[in-house]
């Protein structure tokens, strides 16, 4: 390759996306590379199951998305239609019953019941202070929060969700479910303290600004992203599978949107010794099984107010989705799984033929697992939903396996590129104020691997940015990302 750049990005995910936008948008000319021949990684949507079925490939809705620094700053809500339902999560329990994770935190409360009050209390604080957590979680851990309250905050309520004390507070099943459904994202152990966290962090956003839905799936959002480099110069390439850091032009930045086992194998020689064994040390985590569902009609909740939520946590009771929680961390498939369920189509007409749904789904998995769990998925909802086989029109599942291959920033279909333990958010890759720098001149990891973690809010994409301008072009000046008028969304 003979052309020369600025600085060079691999990998078109939301964070690699993010710093290619960053770096164009401070007037640097920017070469972005992705092995796949279309743009978005974990934000991605296409047909799966039958034509005119628009389904999420990756992630379906961003909790992240609203209170994003970076998504602030490019302002995302201005540039792509966003459905805010005004359930953010539900979670249905036996008997027909189901908690109502409702955004109002008031009328959360109402609806939980006799430990509605206890609820308020423990979220009520955090979301009085949804900024500061959003910036304490979404930096570097090593740096100095913000906000010291909110910080203080979530860590005793990280401490109290994250311990076998958690049920403390509660005296009936609804309210502990609900926490326990939303930390049960993270894929590791119930009760932990990084679990207790990840779930307060999410719930905090749900009754804060909610849980959007992009219209039109999240490929919406890579869109946007690749538009806004385009529209600043950038030259975007794909189908270029890079291999070998040598691979790629001259430039005196390269940012990686890659995983550290990754950087391990695009290095060789070029890495330092001591940075190689501790990338080798860390650790992935366990895995996802997917499945996509083209429906005949809506989702028949035993509970019809479970419809009303954009996401919805199947599993059971706090300690049934324990139980299937710890299985899997033990490497083993849970006989009733917990599973993450999104009808998007109930938000976004544009998901279906008319009268026809979309149902996206995953559950956990042991790493690298080859179980095809459509049928424990399926029996899982019909549980709750009785009725529910009989609307199936069309599946697509896929395993672990099947998801490592089809995105290696997921290894063994870990979604979270690197299991968010403790001591792999404080130290993610590496414990440094700066851990997207590395010690190869002008390479830059900007991955999930890195700090702030899992999730598509373009953080860790933006800080290597950032951290780039600093080191390599002399610029602590933050870019302008705001839209240009012709870039406001129109519907």
């Amino acid at each position: 390759m003979s052309e020369r750049y600025d600085a060079i990005v691999v990998g078109s995910g939301p964070n690699g996306l993010a710093a290619a936008v960053t770096l164009a948008r401070s007037g640097l000319s920017v070469a972005l590379y992705e092995r796949q021949a279309s743009l978005g990684g974990a934000s991605s949507t296409g047909e799966l199951t039958l034509p005119g079925f628009h389904h999420d490939l990756g992630s379906a809705v961003h909790p992240l998305a609203l209170e994003s620094w970076f998504f602030r700053e490019f302002g995302l809500e201005r540039r792509v239609p966003l459905v805010v339902p005004e359930v953010s999560f539900a979670h249905p329990l036996d008997g027909g019953r189901a908690g109502l994770a409702y955004r109002d935190l008031n009328r959360a409360a109402e609806a939980i019941g006799r430990d509605g009050a206890a609820y308020a209390r423990l979220m009520g604080p955090l979301v009085a202070h949804l900024r500061g957590i959003a910036d304490f979680t979404g930096n570097a851990l090593l740096r100095i929060p913000g906000d010291p309250l909110a910080a203080f905050l979530f860590a005793i309520r990280s401490l109290e969700q994250g311990g076998p004390w958690w049920n403390a507070r509660f005296r009936e099943e609804v309210a502990p479910a609900l926490i326990s459904g939303v930390s049960a994202h993270s894929i590791l152990a119930q009760p932990s303290l990084p679990a207790g966290g990840a779930g307060l962090v999410l719930q905090t956003y749900a009754h804060g600004r909610g849980w959007p839905i992009p219209v039109g799936g999240s490929q919406a959002i890579a869109d946007a992203m690749v538009a806004d480099l385009r529209a600043h110069g950038g030259v975007v390439n794909t189908g270029v599978d890079i291999t070998d850091l040598r691979q790629l032009p001259a430039a005196r930045a390269v940012l990686l949107d890659i995983t550290p086992r990754a950087l391990v194998g695009l290095a060789g020689e070029r890495m330092p010794a001591g940075y190689r064994r501790a990338l080798e040390r860390f650790r992935y985590g366990g895995g996802v099984a997917k499945i996509d569902f083209a429906l005949s009609e809506p989702v028949p909740w035993a509970d019809p107010d479970v419809a009303l939520a954009g996401t919805v946590h199947v599993g059971g009771t706090r300690s049934e989705i324990a139980a299937a929680e710890n299985a899997v961390v033990r490497g083993e498939l849970p006989d009733a799984p917990y599973v993450l369920v999104s009808q998007p189509s109930l938000f976004d007409a544009t998901r279906a033929p008319e009268g026809r749904h979309v149902l996206w789904a995953y559950t956990h998995v042991p790493a690298g697992n080859t179980a095809d769990r459509e049928a424990a998925v399926v029996a899982q909802i019909e549980r709750f939903a009785p009725g529910f086989r009989d609307t199936v029109l069309a599946t697509s599942s896929r395993t672990a396996v099947d998801i490592a291959s089809w995105n290696p920033n997921f290894p063994g279909g870990d979604i979270s590129a690197g299991a968010p333990s403790l001591l792999q958010l404080v130290g993610r890759p590496v414990y440094s104020p700066e851990p997207w720098r590395t010690p190869i001149p002008g390479v830059y990891l900007c991955s999930s691997s890195t700090s702030p973690g899992p999730g598509v809010h373009g953080l860790a994409g933006w800080q290597a940015a950032l951290s780039a301008l600093r080191h390599e072009f002399g610029t602590r000046l933050r870019p302008d990302l705001a839209p240009r008028p012709d870039q406001l969304a129109t519907a």
